[in-house]
């Protein structure tokens, strides 16, 4: 790691770790954390929701039929027509997010989404769908860059890595709704098959629009705009259950506060800060390549286009595709969820370098079974092919699902914050256009050994990873705030912190 020798025992991290309360035992804290889900943790569930409908749509006759059997590249837009309105949405979002807060940004990215869902499910040529499709994709990132942060600022240090762990596993809750919804509308001899299923995307974004301001804004935005009052308020009462002369929320607010002085006071709060220092730089590449990684280790093949891939293994009824496709899902779900839970228990070096190699195995593994398939028929390597798809979840959810929120929210410091994850965003979305127009031209034009090309880059990612990814476990998000800067920056900011607690108890003395 470059960068300040920072000091793993910080005193807020200590302090929340060794709160002996539970969580369900502090009525404000239990209260928010309830809250959470419909209006934030939740956002995920439309990326899922929408991964499903394009991969589950494929196995609908009616479906095909409507859109004239799409195939190659025009069944490659149709998919892809979402991370497209997502890239073009992106550089508007940390101004959204900074000026006008978590709450609102959010509340602006659901509504964009139920207009495109609305236009989607009553779509009458693909063209209109594709646009459709780009309009969800346009909102959709205002809500998951917000919501991310508003989960990471929002929540108690001692469980904020698994609420915001959990963020991503709400994507496989949309993904079930989604393929459970299609294949009980497969029932259905019209339309309606695929109409029904396009117009439920916008359950999870009429959620948030009906809870999101019964949530607490952030406290960091709070103070960056000088409504510190108000962000005590906030910590205070979520925090401290109240307690307004609790040591814990009085160091975290003492923390806060003398951080973002000195990262606002280093900051112009511009796209320009992304490049300005070596740390940036280093942030900014990990954050680029962690995007890149998310959709371009082989789950786009399984998320959208898992008919292909079972197809290229015999199973070509789409009842039974439909129901793996569910079955997988619900697998997922699980795989999503335990990794969240456990997430506190290992470093995050350990889980991305475990689930990265993990990952490779299971993709040397699947892309020989499916290669002996081919070449002779044996109904051994069709089976050991449908395990394999079931064994990448596990390894995916250990790493890209688990992680990817709070390490992003780990590495980049508030000021930079949204914008980090906006462009964590872009190269998420920017490989996913790609591998959605490119993997239906690749798997029809060289089959099985399309697998082999994401096994070598798969190789490549886990060298990248062993390089580049730092350890950002057990410290506060302060703290981090300095984890690439040289360390007479991170020592200017104790001191800073070390003055203010003197003048703070010298107050209480004369008081």
């Amino acid at each position: 790691m470059v960068g300040a020798n920072l000091d793993s025992d910080n005193i807020i991290h200590r302090m929340a770790m060794d709160d002996p309360i539970p969580w369900y035992k502090k009525p404000n804290l239990r209260r928010m954390y309830l809250l959470l889900f419909p209006c934030v943790i939740g956002i995920e569930m439309t990326s899922g929701f929408d991964s499903q409908i394009i991969n589950a749509a494929q196995l609908l006759p009616h479906w095909k039929a409507y859109f004239g059997y799409p195939t190659g590249a025009y069944n490659g837009i149709l998919a892809s027509a979402l991370p497209l309105g997502s890239v073009i949405g992106l550089p508007f979002i940390p101004w959204v997010n900074d000026t006008f807060g978590r709450r609102w940004c959010i509340m602006f990215g659901s509504c964009v989404m139920v207009v495109g869902t609305i236009i989607q499910g009553f779509s009458y040529n693909g063209p209109m769908y594709i646009i459709a499709r780009a309009i969800i994709g346009f909102g959709l990132p205002f809500a998951i860059v917000a919501g991310s942060c508003l989960i990471g600022e929002l929540g108690y240090p001692k469980e904020r890595p698994i609420l915001t762990s959990l963020f991503n596993a709400c994507y496989f809750l949309g993904a079930i709704v989604a393929a459970g919804c299609a294949f009980g509308t497969q029932q259905i001899d019209n339309d309606w098959s695929w109409r029904i299923p396009s117009l439920l995307q916008m359950g999870p974004s009429l959620l948030q629009i009906a809870f999101v301001f019964f949530l607490p804004e952030s406290p960091r935005y709070l103070m960056s705009k000088d409504r510190v009052e108000e962000a005590k308020e906030v910590l205070i009462k979520y925090h401290a259950e109240g307690n307004p002369d609790s040591p814990f929320v009085q160091a975290e607010i003492l923390e806060i506060k003398t951080t973002l002085d000195i990262e606002l006071e280093n900051s112009k709060r511009s796209w320009r800060d992304m490049l300005a220092t070596a740390g940036m730089r280093r942030r900014v590449l990990i954050g680029s390549l962690l995007g890149l990684f998310t959709q371009l280790s082989g789950n786009v093949v399984i998320s959208y286009f898992l008919g292909d891939v079972l197809k290229l293994i015999g199973y070509t009824d789409p009842s039974f595709q439909a129901k793996y496709n569910l079955g997988n899902q619900c697998w997922s779900l699980v795989c999503g969820v335990s990794a969240a839970l456990v997430v506190m228990r290992f470093r995050r070096r350990t889980m991305y370098l475990t689930g990265i190699l993990s990952i490779l195995a299971v993709y040397i593994a699947w892309t020989v079974c499916t290669a002996v398939f081919i070449s002779n028929h044996s109904q051994i390597a069709a089976k050991l092919s449908l395990f394999w798809i079931y064994a990448y979840s596990p390894a995916y959810n250990l790493c890209f699902n688990a992680l990817t929120y709070t390490y992003l929210i780990e590495i980049f410091p508030f000021a930079q914050r949204a914008r980090g994850i906006s462009i964590f965003q872009f190269w998420g979305k920017a490989a996913q256009f790609f591998g959605t127009n490119v993997n239906p031209i690749g798997t029809q034009a060289i089959g099985w050994k399309y697998l082999l090309v994401y096994t070598c880059w798969i190789f490549v990612e886990a060298i990248l990873i062993w390089f580049l990814w730092p350890e950002t476990s057990g410290r506060s998000l302060e703290e981090l705030a300095f984890l690439f800067e040289d360390k007479e920056i991170y020592n200017k900011a104790i001191s800073k912190q070390q003055v203010m607690h003197i003048e703070g108890s010298d107050k209480e003395e004369k008081v």
